[in-house]
């Protein structure tokens, strides 16, 4: 199936010409101005690179390895610290829900909902998400095939929502390990989604680092230009200005540092990719 139409994120056009960038921290910072100060370093750096940008934060990670982890402000501040975000800098928003009773609240502030993978399978969830009307980010769970995403969609539409993305994130092989079949990026476009990957999560080990998340940074620039060959609208990453002391997800996150070159590398991909679809 064709891309149904783009979808309209805040001021962001995803599945339209132009290659999206989604990045941010994996969860709002205990320090607050430090997050709003990472938006506004990615948002010059997508300016600079003519790159539409949507920045993306949880305000709560539910879904913690250990009970001890670091989950966010909640709510309530985190949904009021990425308004700030949102108005302040003039950028979309994303962030992930966790319960039906969150999407209200939620698509009041929010450009786009994030269903996470671990949940994607939840029916009053999904159709909570989709019921506001605001575009939703269904990341396809480590246990699915691609093909099983197609039935998620249809519960999303099913509430008369059309504004439906869907992003690749790794699938499963072992224990703490995933990998990334390309193939996928190709099966989903069937749905007339657009397609996202997620290059920080897809190399993530999860809970392989004795109680949080491992991950294997190096590869994530390789399969950011694999997957940009293969052909995406929106490409996903998790930036801190130093990963290593990020409150989660740093080992398999990406330096603000080396976001520029990562993303003219992939746009330029991205763009003979296109070119071929035309000629």
């Amino acid at each position: 199936m064709p891309l149904k139409h783009p979808i309209a994120a805040g001021s962001v056009e995803i599945g339209g010409n132009e290659l999206v960038l989604i990045a941010g921290p994996c969860v709002i910072e205990p320090d607050h101005q430090q997050t709003v100060e990472l938006a506004a370093r990615i948002r010059d750096i997508a300016a600079e690179a003519n790159m539409p940008f949507v920045f993306k934060a949880s305000y709560d990670k539910a879904n913690r390895t250990s009970l001890k982890s670091y989950r966010g402000p909640g709510l309530d501040k985190g949904l009021a610290l990425l308004q700030t975000i949102q108005q302040s800098l003039h950028i979309p928003v994303m962030s992930d829900i966790h319960t039906a009773s969150e999407a209200a609240p939620a698509a009041e502030v929010l450009d786009i909902l994030q269903i996470p993978a671990f949940l994607c399978r939840q029916t009053d969830l999904i159709q909570a998400a989709a019921a506001t009307g605001k575009p939703i980010n269904i990341k396809k769970g480590q246990f699915l095939a691609p093909g099983d995403m197609r039935h998620v969609v249809a519960k999303a539409r099913s509430t008369g929502n059309e504004k439906v993305l869907v992003t690749e994130r790794g699938v499963s092989l072992g224990y703490n390990n995933l990998v990334v079949d390309m193939r996928s990026l190709v099966l989903m476009r069937d749905f007339g989604c657009p397609i996202i990957f997620d290059a920080t999560h897809s190399v993530q080990l999860p809970g392989g680092a004795d109680g949080a998340s491992g991950g294997e940074r190096r590869f994530v620039a390789p399969l950011c230009r694999a997957a940009a060959a293969v052909g995406i609208d929106a490409l996903f990453l998790e930036v801190y200005e130093d990963p290593d002391s990020a409150p989660c997800d740093g080992p398999n996150a990406l330096s603000l540092d080396a976001l520029p070159e990562l993303i003219s590398q992939v746009k330029k991909i991205s763009q003979y990719t296109c070119n071929l679809k035309t000629d």
